[in-house]
């Protein structure tokens, strides 16, 4: 059941608003980057709940989809499609200081997202979704590319993985991470974006663990792994 409303509230750079799409089922997040039909398709699989962040909406309607919600400054949407899409649908978050994606997201009340068209244009664009995860890490997000798949690790995760899956990890601020299951084993290492990265290690056993002293850590998994990490996140919840 999803329901649109104006009902809990969280914070987003220091001010309260308030959440527009409330559901107990998982959602899509459409961004406006190019996104393949086969990743959409398996994200709207995994999680049916369209909502656009702004030119995401475009995106949609160009593949016979409509999202329950369109949130953002709505500047990138043309008019064939703001025609296309209910007006109450359509959620204009004027503000500046903060980007589509963290607009929608803070506005989103589910218990975990795919962000999906979002990789693989602006990297500047890229690059601010990345470090929304972290602001936003009590929330359990998946950012979905055509080959990677990104997300902040919680304060304790554990992942069933084929032996050999690539487990990359990057951390985002000064902090160690203690694992099990890994080739090259993490514990009592530093990692720093400016100094050690843990990227291309890669599982040992079928049963990876990551207990990371903040929520600081990205973990980079193939996308072959996106079922294996929606149920490590929400085993965590």
């Amino acid at each position: 059941m999803v329901r649109l409303w104006l009902v809990s509230k969280y914070t987003i750079n220091g001010a309260m608003v308030s959440h527009i799409v409330q559901t107990l089922d998982k959602v899509t997040l459409l961004g406006a980057s190019s996104v393949s039909a086969a990743v959409l398709q398996e994200s709207l699989t995994l999680a049916p709940v369209l909502v656009a962040a702004d030119g995401g909406a475009k995106e949609a309607i160009k593949r016979g989809l409509m999202p329950q919600a369109v949130i953002g400054d709505l500047d990138s949407l043309d008019d064939p499609t703001r025609a296309a899409i209910p007006a109450d649908r359509l959620h204009r978050v004027a503000e500046q200081d903060s980007t589509d994606f963290e607009k929608a997201l803070a506005r989103i009340d589910a218990p975990l997202v795919l962000a999906v068209g979002f990789t693989g244009q602006r990297l500047d664009h890229e690059l601010a979704v990345y470090s929304s995860l972290v602001q936003y890490g009590a929330r359990p997000v998946i950012v979905v590319g055509d080959h990677d798949i990104c997300f902040l690790a919680p304060a304790f995760l554990q992942l069933c993985l084929p032996v050999g899956t690539r487990v990359s990890l990057f951390p985002m601020n000064k902090v160690t991470c203690a694992s099990t299951g890994l080739r090259w084993p993490t514990e009592g290492l530093v990692f720093a974006p400016w100094g050690r990265v843990g990227t291309s290690n890669e599982a040992a056993s079928d049963t990876v663990t990551l207990t990371p002293s903040a929520l600081q850590m990205l973990v980079i998994l193939p996308r072959a792994q996106l079922d294996a990490a929606i149920n490590g996140l929400l085993a965590g919840l």
